[in-house]
């Protein structure tokens, strides 16, 4: 089996048995295939690789100048590819299951203010079927602090505006129900009254957002049309933020932090207490801007 086959079979388990999204298989996959290359560089058989072949395929990705997210992910996809070897009889074992993921430092995410945020979608052009769109659209992504691939594959019949609900798919296929507000209502349903039926021209597609294809709408487009946006509005954000935002917006407003992880579908609670950081870096430079100038004023 030649290691083109070999990843293609790999791929396909993650996506089809294991139930991973594309872009998790893909990351995978990429890290996989530099692990083969290097075994075929090192002339070492992956039948006989031993957990030191491992550790100094690390270390020479180390030497390359990856950083330690990089590494963490090179062994996730390692433990994934060890399973795949056992079920298919082709390890005993799976030996990458020793390999410990270095403690990445977490990096706090950047958010915007709400000012920031009222800006940044003010210069939508909502006079053109695709400013409505995408006025609709961006509102319902920063409202529901969804991934641009939940909003992309957003379904109509998902959207329940009476209850102001929406059921999103998120990663592994994971649904969670998400409220939005009276705003982000109004913008879809002037979308679904206005532009959507002219673009789709009556073709049943079952994504909300559509483009002016009447094709569901990619993550390329929406990442390019959020640019143009980013550009106008001098706001200088990814798509991401306004997923960061809103966790960080809600926590600030009182929100408790299982309610949050639950909006985020976060697997795991640590994922979503970075957030918290956010809102404690926010709290100490309020405390600096008014306290400690009010010291100087009693100076």
């Amino acid at each position: 089996m030649t290691v083109l086959e070999l990843l293609n079979q790999f791929y396909s388990d993650l996506i089809l048995v294991k139930r991973d999204s594309e872009q998790t298989a893909m990351t995978y996959k990429i890290s996989v295939e530099e692990f083969l290359n290097f075994l075929v560089k090192e002339k070492i058989k992956l039948r006989a690789v031993s957990t030191q072949d491992l550790i100094l395929f690390l270390i020479k990705r180390q030497e390359e100048g990856v950083s330690e997210l990089t590494i963490s992910k090179d062994i996730s996809a390692l433990r994934a590819f060890g399973d795949f070897l056992v079920r298919k009889s082709f390890w005993e074992e799976n030996i990458t299951l020793l390999l410990e993921k270095p403690r990445a430092s977490k990096k706090i995410p950047k958010v915007l203010s709400v000012e920031q945020i009222d800006n940044l979608l003010s210069v939508i052009d909502t006079k053109t079927a695709s400013g409505i769109r995408d006025d609709a659209l961006f509102e319902l992504i920063y409202s529901c602090g969804l991934r641009i691939s939940e909003a992309c594959g957003l379904l109509i019949a998902n959207v329940h505006l009476e209850e102001k609900l929406i059921l999103v798919r998120g990663k592994g296929d994971k649904e969670r129900i998400v409220p939005f507000g009276e705003r982000a209502l109004k913008k879809i349903e002037i979308y679904l009254e206005k532009v959507r039926p002219s673009l789709t021209k009556g073709r049943n597609v079952p994504q909300l957002f559509v483009n002016y294809k009447g094709e569901p709408i990619s993550r390329k487009g929406v990442w390019k049309r959020f640019k143009e946006l980013e550009a106008l509005s001098g706001v200088d954000a990814k798509v991401h933020t306004l997923r960061h935002s809103f966790a960080t917006h809600l926590l600030s407003g009182g929100a408790d932090l299982r309610s949050v992880q639950e909006l985020l579908g976060h697997s795991d609670l640590s994922t979503t207490t970075i957030y918290t950081h956010v809102t404690d870096d926010q709290l100490e430079k309020a405390h600096e801007k008014y306290f400690e100038s009010a010291k100087m004023q009693d100076l």
